[in-house]
Parts: structure tokens; sequence; C-alpha cells
């Protein structure tokens, strides 16, 4: 049996902790490496679809410590009459709004505490400056350099390790749209007027005036006391801002001020997190995700617009591929043909949802109908996908002797 692979991730957000933790339950090394001094994750949300559930399952997480709420009840309203179109969503408990600090807390737990494999050691404050890519170093703003068999690019949308493994630049792209996020602390009784609000739903609040706009809200910890809200809005690239620390309530009412006075009541709940404001930006294809012993994933990779909520989902199946093609008895030079691999399984399924989803604020504003049961059926068959499942079978088919 070969010796377990040393494995160094750059960043500790989703997609690197899924990735130690997958890693690490092959008996690999891991050494996570992340510039932030203390790693958190702003106060926003997110949806977990079954795709990504499923992975995350495999990997030994606690659905309970995610505290999340099943998506029980769909709504679309029209922003300006305050008229809405719901139906119930079959299976939907295993589809999950949860805070996303909660999955960073259990992935950390799942990815350093004891339990299978060797725990992952996380290093704050530890900003990587450049990597070997052939020979599998990384190299520290202090100068330290650290030596290992495999480097996982998790550096998000500024990433080094895509200039690194592409040999130049490659920016994320200002997108056409801002939003504002948030997380409200939700007491209906306190205001009646958001008696169209309940648990385990997700609504969408869609304007058909003008430019594209739209609210997104959902609740999003047990027993549903704290409410996420983004409020999309076309914006011009020019304005690339990829996030203020701030924004406020005024600059969030004067954007929205058409719509229909009950929306609007949910910028009277109590604030739980600050408002921020992005410019969105998505990562153009790459011409290659690795090089070497080296592979990006996540945003890294793949960063594109929430439209259609898979940005997790696609991070967490890039970790859950690698798990399955570096296994235990993994050696150093077979690490070159197994990120290959995983490109293969992984780059178009990314590309296509990042293209998909850029692509949605104008199949929501003009495609009617039509445009929303055809987005219906393509989400429908990216929640279908096994990750794990694709993952062994391609290694099976083409490593195993």
């Amino acid at each position: 049996m070969n010796p377990p692979l040393n494995v160094s991730i750059i960043g500790a957000g989703i997609a690197g902790l899924t990735a130690a933790i997958a890693l690490r339950r092959n008996g690999h090394l891991v050494q996570i490496f992340e510039t932030s001094e203390n790693k958190a994750e702003i106060g926003a949300a997110l949806a977990l679809q079954p795709n990504a559930l499923c992975v995350l399952d495999h990997l030994g997480i606690s659905r309970g410590n995610l505290k999340g709420l099943p998506l029980l009840r769909w709504t679309n309203f029209d922003a300006h009459s305050g008229e809405g179109l719901a139906a119930n969503v079959p299976g939907g408990h295993n589809f999950l709004f949860i805070h996303r600090s909660d999955l960073h807390t259990e992935l950390r737990r799942l990815a350093t505490e004891d339990g299978d494999g060797p725990p992952a050691q996380i290093h704050l404050g530890s900003k990587v400056v450049a990597c070997d890519i052939d020979a599998g170093t990384v190299t520290l703003s202090d100068g330290r350099s650290v030596h290992g068999d495999v480097v996982l690019g998790a550096d998000g949308v500024n990433s080094i390790t895509r200039t690194e493994i592409l040999g130049s630049v490659v920016p994320a792209v200002p997108a056409s749209w801002s939003c504002f996020r948030t997380v409200f602390e939700f007491q209906a009784q306190d205001l009646p007027e958001l008696d169209w609000l309940i648990s385990s739903g997700l609504y969408s609040v869609l304007s058909k005036n003008g430019p594209f706009r739209m609210f997104i809200v959902y609740p999003c910890r047990a027993p549903g006391l704290l409410v996420n809200f983004v409020g999309f809005y076309t914006d011009s690239p020019e304005n690339d801002i990829e996030h203020t620390p701030t924004a406020t309530l005024a600059e969030i009412r004067a954007t929205f001020a058409d719509f229909h006075p009950k929306f609007l009541r949910l910028l009277d709940l109590p604030e739980h997190s600050g408002i921020h404001r992005w410019h969105l930006r998505i990562v153009p294809p790459l011409a290659t995700w690795t090089r070497g012993h080296t592979a990006l994933l996540g945003d890294a990779a793949h960063a594109t617009a929430p439209f259609l909520a898979q940005g997790a989902g696609m991070a967490i199946e890039d970790a859950g591929a690698l798990g399955c093609l570096l296994p235990a008895g993994t050696s150093r030079a077979d690490v070159p043909a197994r990120l290959k691999a995983y490109e293969t399984l992984r780059k178009e399924r990314g590309e296509f949802v990042g293209t998909q989803s850029v692509a949605q604020p104008e199949n929501l504003t003009v495609g009617g109908l039509a445009g929303l049961e055809a987005r219906a059926q393509m989400e429908a068959e990216l929640r279908k996908y096994d990750a794990i499942l694709v993952a062994r079978e391609y290694y099976a088919a083409h490593f195993v002797a």
C-alpha cells in the first residue's frame, strides 16, 4: 500500500472544507491554508439541493447540525400586483434552506475533529502567494514553502491557483447584476402584513417592469425564525465592485420603491446580520482546471450567477468527486492522471450550470410560462445527479485493473 498523500488545500470555504473531509476519510494528510485570520461565512443563507445533499450524506454530515428547513412550497409573486402562484414541492424534505455559517461550522467539524482518517489542519492567516503546480509546493506570504503531492485551489473568484495553472490572469468577469443580501429575524405575529411568508417555503418576487429586479426570500434556520433576503437588480458591469462592506435599508427601498407594500414590509423586520451589496461576478469557461499535481474546484473553477442556487452544490460535487478519484493507496505518480479524470467528470457540468445560470434573468422576465417550465425541467435534471456514483463508476472503469 502506498503511503497517504500530502494534500495542500488553498481556501477554507465550502469547497476547501468539503474536499478536506473527503480526502481525510481516505487516510490522506490534509492541510488547509486560509488567508483570513478568522474564517467566517458572511451572514447569508443558501439552498442545499438533493445533488449536494447526497454528497454531504456520503461524507457523514449531520443534517440536524445544519438546522435547515425543507422546501415544501414554492410561490412566485408579481412584484407590483402582489398576486402569487403557489405550488407544493414533492420531495421537498430532501432540499434544505440553511444559514451559511451553520454549514461552514458542520464542515469544519467533520474536517478537523476526530473521525475517519487523520484530522485536517487549518492554518489561518496563511496567505498562499504562489504554487509550483508540477511539484505540488505552495509558497506562503511569510516565505515558507510547503511540499506535497496534491494542491487544490479552492481560493474563490480571485484565485491565485487559477493564474498558476493557466499561466496568466483570467479574472472573474463583472456580470450585469448586483444584489443586496441580509438575514432578518422573523416574528410573523409582529407584522401581520407578512402572512404570505410562512416557514418551509421559497418566495420569488419578480418585476416585469423595466430591467430585471427580483427578491428571493426564504426561512433559513429551524424553527423558521431567520429569513434570508436577496434583492437582485440590473447593474452596469462598469460599476463593478466585488462587494461593499455595508449597504442600508434606505438603498434597498430606493431600488425597489415600486414593489407592492406587502413585500417592502420585509424591510421592517429586525436585522440579524449586516446588509451587504455584491456586484455579481462570474468565471468564464477556462481552458483547463488542472495541471500537474494541481487542480481547481468551487468558485475558483466555475464561479457563476446564483440564479439556479447551485453554486455551493457544484463545489460540493467537485469535492466528492475528488474523494472518489484519490482513494487510499493512490500514489504520487497517479495524481496527474486522477486530476485529469476529475476535470473530465466535472468541467462540462460546471460550465453548463454557469452558462444556464447567467441566462436565467432574461428567461424569467421574458420567457413566460414556457420559459418557467423549461427552467423547472432543467433544474429537476440537475438535482438528480449523483456525483459520488458517477465518480465511482468512472474510477472503476478507468483505474481498476
